[in-house]
């Protein structure tokens, strides 16, 4: 038999990946614009990813 713990560690990951099936997330390519010079400091700095919830509850 399991520890508790460990039952409770299998049972959380279950719950968050059918939280994750039911609220998909959808990510958009933006593509640079051609010609349009790139500012110097968008070059060394980090890019991010904005997350949009439509789904609010």
């Amino acid at each position: 038999m399991l520890p508790g713990f460990i039952i409770d560690q299998i049972r959380q990951r279950e719950e968050e990946e059918q939280a994750k099936r039911r609220s998909p997330q959808l990510e958009l390519p933006i593509p640079a614009r051609e010609g349009a010079p790139v500012p110097e400091r968008d070059k060394e700095s980090d890019r991010g990813v904005m997350i949009i919830d439509l789904l609010a509850d």
